[in-house]
């Protein structure tokens, strides 16, 4: 029997225990699709989409596999409802938006002084589109979805994977009722999986070579690694340290399917693991990304951040404007630390293929090392 053949694989029904994370931006149907046909598991980010949008997104990965996939969404506390921006305070987004006019002058756009608009409360409506669709899984990325949520999604025949970040929501949902819980160590890129925003950065920064078999031991349902990992090596090591399977999302940015603008894949080819810094600047939630100057000339400044993505919401003129000029200075590049294990552009299906290669070569020569020892 394949040693890389896992419970994670029958319960999924796929063939390598490799999930791809649903970034926003990143995570199009054809990544989806490609991730899928090549035997891991695609996933179709669904943060922002309206209920037409996720449909077609869905429909567009069907047509081009029949293979399993998964979508992914946030039910992050501040997002069920999103924050009024009639509720923040203006000397708060004074300030906000005063420390973003520096960044506007930079790159030669208008000022901005009121607030952000609001943001689309479409999280409900998404998963009612899920359900209507009988997508093969639901990932879920920033919260619990409950028993309620749990039990609709079994009657459709829906699998869950949850994202934690300590062992206490990873109880949490495994309490709910999710079929796997994927725990994400502090190398991760992108937001940390928490459903209440931590008081500090600091908090919730577990590596995944200490929370993955703390949180194997906590619940009795399949765990996923996630963190640093971008190669079969980071596969094996996951499988011995009691996960089924591992999620990357670095990794497959720089992919050619990939949705990030070229000079974001071309950056991580470039940078290594100290590149990447975690701030809650670019949308007021904690997400690891590349060290840049908006994260370092935010930080300096001592502004406050707005609510969950009504900070990227004021700043959004920012991003577009720094990605039109192709300036990888004001725009998020999401990252984890294993962007130093990446050095090429492949299809995603290669990285696939690639990491069973490499997990069968490190797992027999494993075998070698404790047989001559």
């Amino acid at each position: 029997m394949d040693t890389l053949r896992t419970s994670l694989c029958d319960l999924l029904g796929i063939e390598y225990p490799i999930l791809q994370s649903g970034m926003g931006g990143v995570a199009g149907p054809e990544l989806v699709a490609e991730v899928s046909r090549a035997g891991g598991l695609g996933i179709l980010a669904g943060l922002r989409l309206n209920a037409e949008q996720l449909r077609q997104g869905i429909a567009r990965v069907r047509q081009l596999t029949d293979r399993p996939f998964g979508v992914n969404l946030w039910l992050h506390t501040q997002l069920l409802p999103p924050v009024d921006p009639a509720a923040l305070p203006a000397a708060t987004v004074q300030q906000v938006q005063g420390t973003l006019n520096r960044f506007r002058e930079t790159l030669g756009i208008p000022a901005e002084s009121g607030r952000p608009a609001a943001v689309p409360d479409l999280i409900n409506e998404a998963f009612e589109v899920i359900l209507e669709e009988r997508v093969p899984v639901w990932s879920i990325g920033l919260g619990n979805p409950g028993r309620d949520m749990v039990a609709r999604c079994l009657e459709r025949g829906i699998k869950i994977v949850a994202m934690v970040a300590t062992v206490d929501d990873a109880r949490a949902v495994a309490a709910a009722g999710v079929d796997a819980v994927i725990a994400q160590g502090s190398e991760a890129g992108g937001h940390r999986s928490t459903w209440v925003k931590p008081a500090s950065r600091e908090m919730a920064q577990i590596g995944a070579m200490a929370l993955v078999p703390q949180i194997v031991d906590a619940v009795d349902v399949p765990v996923i690694a996630s963190g640093g990992l971008a190669d079969g090596r980071g596969l094996v090591a996951a499988l011995a340290l009691g996960a089924v399977g591992v999620l990357l999302g670095t990794r497959f940015v720089a992919t050619r399917e990939s949705g990030a603008a070229e000079f974001w894949k071309k950056a991580l080819l470039e940078r290594g693991s100290e590149a990447t810094t975690v701030t809650d600047a670019f949308t007021g939630l904690y997400a690891r990304a590349l060290r840049s100057a908006f994260t370092e000339e935010y930080a300096a400044s001592g502004a406050p951040v707005l609510p969950a993505l009504l900070q990227s919401g004021a700043a959004q003129d920012i991003f577009a404007a720094s990605t039109k000029q192709q300036n990888p200075e004001y725009v998020p590049m999401w990252s984890g630390q294993s962007v130093g294990l990446i050095h090429d552009l492949p299809g995603a299906a290669e990285v696939v293929e690639t990491m069973v290669r490499e997990a069968r070569r490190a797992l027999r020569a494993l075998n070698e090392r404790v047989r001559l020892g």
